[in-house]
């Protein structure tokens, strides 16, 4: 049984939830590459810049920082950017901004999806949006609340996610 929280998470952990954040991202690519090259590379511009934002604003000021998290942006924030302040983090209230990567690269592609399969039904299209869909829910709900949530250090000493995220099994 690990313990109550991780002060480097495992790499294999780190993997899963990189694994499904990359795949989000490129069944958003492949959806969206129905359109044009200049809507796919406008999408993954914003994914990255959202990415970034994320880095700056929030992993600056994590416990994790310049460590391995759950998420594995603790040392790739540290790679980029200076270190925040700690007590920023805690005091900090879950605004859009935290969660916009993870909304961008899901609702984009399954609007034009949508848009795309009204034009021309395509299996492939329908399939990668469930897959799409079941990522983005239930992939990343499983990762946060069986592994990166559940065993972080962060969230000891306060995250303002927690009250958004706080089911059974993440607390």
């Amino acid at each position: 049984m690990p313990r109550t929280a991780y002060e480097t998470f495992p790499l294999p952990l780190v993997l899963v939830s990189t694994l499904v954040a990359v795949s989000v991202y490129a069944l958003g690519v492949f959806v969206l590459s129905g359109t044009t090259p200049l809507t796919v590379g406008l999408y993954i511009a914003s994914c990255a810049c959202l990415e970034v934002m994320v880095l700056k604003r929030s992993c600056v000021h994590c416990y994790y920082y310049g460590k391995v998290c759950g998420r594995g942006k603790g040392m790739i924030s540290s790679l980029l950017f200076r270190r925040g302040d700690p007590h920023r983090f805690v005091e900090r209230q879950l605004c859009w901004w935290g969660v916009a990567p993870e909304l961008v690269a899901t609702l984009l592609p399954l609007m034009v999806g949508g848009y795309l399969l009204i034009g021309q039904f395509a299996w492939t299209t329908l399939g990668a949006m469930a897959t799409l869909v079941l990522l983005s829910l239930g992939g990343n709900a499983l990762v946060r609340r069986s592994y990166a949530c559940k065993y972080c250090k962060q969230k000891e000493l306060g995250c303002p996610a927690l009250a958004v995220l706080s089911k059974p099994g993440i607390t």
